[in-house]
C-alpha cells in the first residue's frame, strides 16, 4: 500500500512540474512527436501525472479496503489509470483547441456605447472610452458636433484600428 501512495503522490509532484515548466516533457520526447502526429499530446506532463496518480490512488484503495495482494490492485487500478489519462487528454485537448478566442477587429467597435473621456471639439477631435469584449479601449474620435467630457456617446462608424466617429446618446 505504502508504494501506491508513493506513486499517487509522485504524480502530484508530476503534475506540479507540468504546472511549473510547461512543455517540459514534450520536449524531452521530441523524436516521438516525429512520428507523424500518432502520439500528439498523448505524453504530456498533465497525462502523465494523472495516470501516476490514478494508479497510485487507486491501487492503494483497493489494498486498503480488501484482501486483493498488489498484482490484483494494479490490474484493477490500471483501467482507472487508462480511463484518468484520456480524459487528462481529452481535457487538455479541448482547451488547447478552444477558437472561441478571437481577437476583436476594427468594425467589432461599431454599435458599442461610449463615454467622451476628451472633449470632443469644434473642430470635431477628441477621445473616447468604450468596452470592446470587456475591456475598456481609448480611441481617438470624431464628432460632427463639440461634445463636453463626460457625454455618452454611440459609435457609428469605425474609422481606423484607432479612432471612430460617434453621436451623442440622445434620451
Amino acid at each position: 500500500m505504502v508504494w501506491f501512495l508513493g506513486l499517487g503522490f509522485a504524480g502530484l509532484v508530476v503534475l506540479a512540474v507540468a504546472l511549473v515548466f510547461d512543455g517540459l516533457l514534450e520536449g524531452l520526447f521530441g523524436g516521438v512527436e516525429a512520428l507523424n502526429g500518432l502520439f500528439d499530446g498523448l505524453i504530456s506532463l498533465p497525462v502523465v501525472a494523472g495516470f501516476v496518480s490514478m494508479l497510485g490512488f487507486a491501487g492503494a484503495i483497493v489494498t486498503g479496503t480488501t484482501a486483493l495482494g498488489p498484482v490484483a490492485a494494479t490490474a484493477v487500478a490500471v483501467p482507472a489509470a487508462l480511463l484518468t489519462a484520456w480524459g487528462a487528454f481529452r481535457a487538455s485537448r479541448a482547451l488547447m483547441d478552444d477558437g472561441s478566442g478571437a481577437a476583436p477587429r476594427e468594425g467589432d467597435v461599431v454599435g458599442v456605447a461610449g463615454t467622451v473621456v476628451t472633449a470632443i471639439s469644434a473642430d470635431g477631435y477628441g477621445e473616447v472610452l468604450v468596452r470592446l469584449a470587456g475591456q475598456p479601449v481609448k480611441l481617438a474620435a470624431r464628432a460632427d458636433t463639440p461634445l463636453p467630457r463626460g457625454t455618452e456617446v454611440w459609435v457609428d462608424r469605425s474609422l481606423s484600428s484607432t479612432s471612430v466617429s460617434v453621436r451623442p446618446v440622445e434620451r
